[in-house]
């Protein structure tokens, strides 16, 4: 994706159980954004958890729903946006987030990503079954081109939820000031 010109929100992209929902939250709360994670949303307005609605609706309904909230939330402003991570199989929906918008991969590998899927509460219907390791490695290795297509990397395998959002957030007070400085020079004499 392009660089922003000035940072407006934050999508935080990446593989399940990489953070994308507890970066998030501490990453909005030291910006003083809101926060708005897909899942969250998504299980609220249809009374159902994202296993539930692969379940009986499908992994395409559940990417439409998210599709719909990315046209909904992706020009909203001091925001951080953590969607599935599956979102990113549909690459046009960087495209449908506006301008501002700095797109972070949060990289996990997929031992790590399995380690905490197993230690979560949370079903993982894409893990479910005997090889939870040998699904995660290949549904990886499937979206880690588009991963690529974000602005930037973190990795996040052996690092606090604080460090993360810190270097993210560090990333976006930077960015601004260096686009502010460009749009708005110093007199000179």
């Amino acid at each position: 994706m392009e660089q922003p010109e000035a940072v407006e929100r934050v999508v935080l992209v990446g593989f399940m159980a990489a953070g994308k929902t507890t970066v998030g939250r501490e990453l909005a709360r030291r910006l003083g954004w809101d926060f708005v994670d897909f899942d969250e949303v998504i299980e609220r307005r249809v009374g159902m958890t994202v296993s539930e609605i692969f379940r009986s609706q499908g992994q395409a309904a559940f990417r439409e729903m998210e599709a719909r909230l990315t046209d909904e939330f992706g020009s909203a402003r001091a925001a951080v946006l953590a969607p599935g991570g599956g979102w990113i199989t549909h690459p046009a929906l960087l495209d449908a987030v506006a301008p501002g918008t700095l797109v972070v991969w949060l990289r996990i590998s997929p031992e790590e990503a399995v380690r905490r899927a197993m230690a979560d509460a949370v079903h993982r219907p894409l893990l479910a079954g005997a090889d939870p390791l040998g699904k995660a490695r290949l549904l990886l290795s499937e979206r880690e081109p588009l991963y690529f297509l974000a602005d930037a990397s973190i990795d996040t395998d052996g690092r606090g939820v604080e460090d993360i959002a810190y270097e993210i957030a560090e990333r976006v007070r930077a960015l601004s000031d260096l686009n502010a400085a460009d749009r708005w020079p110093p007199e000179t004499q």
